[in-house]
């Protein structure tokens, strides 16, 4: 399919640069395929839900993934000192990490990266060091760190600033509430380069809510990869490769889904990183089973969804894999109309905008 039937035009005023304050402040679209589209707000959700129905929610959590710091000049060889930025986006094993980096042209294969220092400092607390081990094309690198596992994830949380999405990072820096704002409040497996943004508007006053209103909620992990802002390159949706996300689904959530639906509740996965770890376990049946590891999984138009019937969903960009995914879930003119709409009616876009709650088109 032409990636250039998923291309629209947004606004530069429409994408947030800040969250909603408080944070289920925001406005929600709701989208029923041949339905008129209905505006509400993000705390009518426990309305818009049945009793019986689940809510899937990403316990993911973010990483300070964002790193700054400096090459050492090179004893041979040439070149001296350099600033460098790395946006960590996949990892590898326990030490090693892809990442983005600026400038790449003035790392090679062996360069030692100090981060959290600069070339005029020399204080080693909160300091972390990796070793380029391998280039790769368009500013990418694998970066060997001398830590492993758990004690690395804590440097990088020392070492690294929460790593805002480049449309939000060009136009203003990270601060302290970006620290609460760009994590859920349901945040707990640590290993993701960006949040699950549906999620960012749930409060603990709207978990109550739905709570009260006897909606389930069941958990699942899926570690979010810078690869998600990435735009398609290629002009077909076929040509492109996909990147890939860890992800794990319990024996405990798949069982209580599976009941669920058994029983007539309807399972809606809050953002796509939960439909897609979701639709990465389910069968041709729709039977959901436990199971851990990679996902690369794209979905397009034509797609058969198994697992998911609705789906909450911050406004996504164009041409993006993500927007192809809401156009398979609800249809490609029934998203195109409701962006229109949302552009229309002032929504927020993107990862600090407002949300939309969409129903599987049949």
């Amino acid at each position: 399919m032409r990636v250039d039937a998923f291309d629209y035009d947004l606004p530069e005023e429409r994408i947030a640069l800040r969250p909603a304050s408080p944070r289920d402040a925001a406005r929600l679209l709701e989208v029923r395929p041949g339905q008129p589209f209905a505006d509400r707000m993000f705390t009518d959700l426990p309305g818009l839900l049945r009793p019986g129905d689940v809510l899937v929610l990403n316990d993911t959590r973010v990483l300070h993934a964002a790193l700054s710091g400096w090459r050492p000049a090179r004893q041979a060889g040439g070149g001296g000192p350099a600033h460098i930025e790395a946006n960590l986006h996949h990892r590898v094993d326990a030490s090693h990490w892809r990442a983005f980096v600026r400038p790449a042209k003035r790392l090679r294969v062996g360069d030692v990266i100090h981060f959290g220092q600069t070339a005029n400092t020399a204080c080693l607390d909160g300091t972390l060091d990796a070793r380029v081990s391998a280039r790769h094309e368009g500013g990418e690198v694998t970066l060997a760190f001398d830590l492993s596992g758990a004690v690395l994830d804590d440097a990088i949380e020392r070492a690294g600033r929460m790593p805002l999405p480049p449309y939000i990072a060009r136009k203003r820096a990270v601060d302290q509430d970006d620290e609460r704002a760009y994590q859920t409040i349901f945040a707990r497996q640590s290993g993701s380069v960006a949040a699950p943004t549906a999620s960012l508007h749930f409060s603990e006053a709207l978990l109550s809510a739905l709570d009260a209103r006897a909606i389930a909620r069941q958990t699942l992990t899926l570690h979010v990869g810078a690869g998600t802002f990435l735009p398609v390159k290629t002009s077909d949706t076929d040509d492109h490769v996909m990147h890939t996300e860890h992800f794990a689904v319990s024996s405990e959530t798949a069982a209580a889904l599976n009941a669920a639906r058994a029983a007539g509740g309807r399972i809606i996965a809050a953002g796509t990183t939960a439909l897609r770890a979701l639709e990465s376990v389910a069968d041709r049946a729709g039977v959901i089973h436990p199971g851990e590891g990679e996902t690369d999984i794209f979905i397009t138009p034509g797609y058969r969804f198994r697992a998911v019937d609705g789906l909450l969903t911050n406004f996504h960009l164009p041409r993006s894999t993500l927007f192809m995914l809401v156009c398979a879930f609800a249809g490609l003119k029934t998203m195109h109309s409701a962006y229109a709409h949302a552009i229309a009616q002032q929504y927020r876009f993107y990862s600090y905008g407002d949300a939309s709650l969409l129903w599987r088109q049949a």
